[in-house]
């Protein structure tokens, strides 16, 4: 578990904390525990969230278990600075989702001697690095990476393998639409998957001497 760092006065520095991982792993809920340990604690604390992500609540930041806790949904990371000022602590979920100017901005609020926590998928559903996510935990000085558990092994899953017949990389989705997956377990869907559109398609993709018989 993830103990807080202790305020050093003297710097007036904060810091980044990111929580990582895929879908169904616990990100939120553990955004959501970090900061209300802060609210207990009677620090300022204020949440943020893309104003995009409306899947349980227009305001709240809600996990997957129900937990959940006031935000403000903003447009674009620019937003954040002006409505943090005057913060001890600020929350950011779903940080995928933001443009690229986040970084900066979490680093610009930790330079200001705010304890800046941000949570959000390290990976897209093909399996490659999400939006400012790497950026973000390669300046980030504590960065914690949860897992869920693969709804077909049973194993540690890291993947977010998307069900739904959807290729937009930004599409918001629940148990429906997306399943834990191990790497073993992604590595056959996927391939499975490549298969079908393949049969679908074009056979000639999957056996190339198709191509000289029609010929």
């Amino acid at each position: 578990m993830f103990l807080e760092n202790t305020v050093n006065h003297e710097e007036q520095f904060g810091w980044i904390e990111v929580i990582c991982g895929s879908m169904f792993s616990g990100k939120t809920e553990e955004l959501i525990r970090r900061l209300k340990r802060a609210q207990f604690a009677k620090q300022k604390v204020e949440i943020f969230k893309p104003a995009i992500d409306r899947r349980y609540d227009e305001e709240m930041v809600v996990s997957h278990d129900s937990n959940e806790i006031r935000s403000t949904p903003v447009p674009s990371a620019s937003n954040i600075p002006i409505l943090a000022d005057g913060c001890d602590v600020v929350g950011i979920d779903e940080a995928q989702f933001f443009d690229d100017e986040i970084v900066s901005v979490c680093n610009d609020l930790a330079n200001r001697g705010i304890r800046v926590i941000v949570a959000g998928l390290d990976m897209d559903f093909k399996g490659n690095p999400f939006g400012p996510m790497p950026f973000l935990m390669a300046t980030a000085e504590y960065v914690t990476k949860v897992h869920a558990v693969c709804t077909r092994t049973g194993n540690l899953a890291q993947f977010s393998y998307r069900k739904a017949v959807n290729n937009d990389l930004v599409f918001l989705g629940e148990t429906e639409e997306y399943e834990p997956l191990s790497r073993a377990a992604y590595f056959k869907a996927m391939k499975g998957e490549r298969l079908k559109h393949f049969e679908v398609n074009d056979p000639e993709e999957i056996n190339p001497n198709l191509k000289e018989k029609n010929a």
